[in-house]
């Protein structure tokens, strides 16, 4: 049964640069795209990118475009989501997820879930 666990958050300057890890267990990564969501205190989970299975295809929320990367190393059964720039409304806790939908950023449609990763951007 696949599993989760997300990595790498931490407290960093505005302007700083995190990368965050999704290492599965399981089963083989590269078999589901796989999106990363954050959550905010008092605000809706919000999709921020994701990574289709095959091609590699890549998505961004137009809030993150230019500032994040989201990359998989299937060697290593993992998703990597680099992010510079780091603002201090990108504050949230950050979720991986797995899916086998061709649609992005809606968490119905994921069947997997991390436990989560707080990232902290204050001075």
């Amino acid at each position: 049964q696949l599993q989760l666990v997300e990595s790498g958050g931490g407290l960093v300057q505005p302007g700083g640069s995190l990368r965050l890890s999704c290492a599965a267990s399981g089963a083989t990564l590269s078999y589901y795209r796989i999106g990363w969501f954050r959550q905010a205190p008092g605000k809706e989970r919000e999709g921020v990118s994701c990574i289709s299975s095959i091609l590699e295809s890549t998505n961004y929320a137009d809030s993150v475009q230019g500032r994040f990367i989201i990359s998989r190393d299937n060697a290593k059964n993992t998703v990597y989501l680099q992010m510079n720039s780091l603002r201090s409304e990108d504050t949230a806790v950050y979720y991986c997820a797995a899916t086998s939908s061709n649609v992005c950023y809606e968490p119905a449609v994921y069947f997997r879930w991390g436990q989560g990763t707080q990232v902290t951007v204050s001075s």
